[in-house]
């Protein structure tokens, strides 16, 4: 089995008036060239699995393994780097730079590994250019469409060539037409070496994956695989 993520008993608490735990003993792991989908009602814990796999949060409890390597969750200069060459994050909302230019907003997340700037644009170009977007790299956030701005942003997460990918509701602020479209996108970043999961509502798209999950009291449960 070729794992580029395991969990093992991976638990997260918030702390509020009263502890609320979210995910319980979560043991799963993720492999290296496939497409995971996950599902379940909002607060199931979707967001915060993400964000743990991302190590912009950290469990409570449990391991979390990236290519058979414990992540230290205090060290967080370790694990910048390690989100910046291994792991490329698309939300909702696509948090593009307003002030920034497309181009701009691809090639600055390519600085944070290589300071040479050239390389940097020319690397947003081509990457740019394989959203269908180099019309557009000159533009401002503002002055692009919903589905534009969405591809500008998985662009970004692309930049750096992640093994990882990790959307949450990557289509959930599109309209249908719009979303199906920006999903394709996304379905043919699979490749051999690629591990991509995304969180969705919609079960049109998570039916897409090679296998469907789901977050059912604080645990995963597979409920449709394609795996072999």
């Amino acid at each position: 089995m070729n794992s580029l993520i395991s969990l093992k008993n991976i638990s997260k608490t918030f702390l509020n008036d009263k502890k609320i735990p979210v995910l319980k003993k979560i043991n799963y792991s993720f492999l290296r060239g496939k497409v995971y989908s996950l599902m379940g009602p909002s607060g199931s814990g979707k967001s915060t699995l993400l964000n743990i796999l991302s190590m912009i949060d950290k469990p409570s409890k449990g391991l979390l393994l990236i290519d058979n390597k414990e992540i230290n969750f205090s060290n967080t200069s370790i694990n910048d780097k390690i989100r910046s060459k291994k792991i490329g994050i698309v939300y909702q909302q696509n948090n593009l730079l307003p002030d920034f230019t497309a181009l701009e907003n691809v090639y600055l997340s390519s600085l944070a590994l290589n300071d040479n700037k050239n390389k940097s644009i020319e690397k947003a170009k081509i990457i740019i250019n394989k959203m269908g977007l180099s019309s557009r790299e000159g533009h401002y956030p503002s002055e692009l469409s919903g589905g534009e701005m969405q591809r500008i942003a998985i662009a970004r997460a692309l930049v750096n060539e992640p093994d990882i990918l990790l959307a949450d509701e990557p289509t959930g602020s599109l309209d249908q037409s719009t979303a199906k479209e920006v999903f394709k996108v996304l379905r043919n970043l699979k490749t051999k070496n690629r591990l991509i999961i995304y969180a969705t509502h919609n079960r049109f798209f998570a039916n897409m994956a090679d296998c469907k999950l789901e977050m059912i009291d604080g645990n995963i449960k597979t409920i449709h695989g394609r795996i072999k």
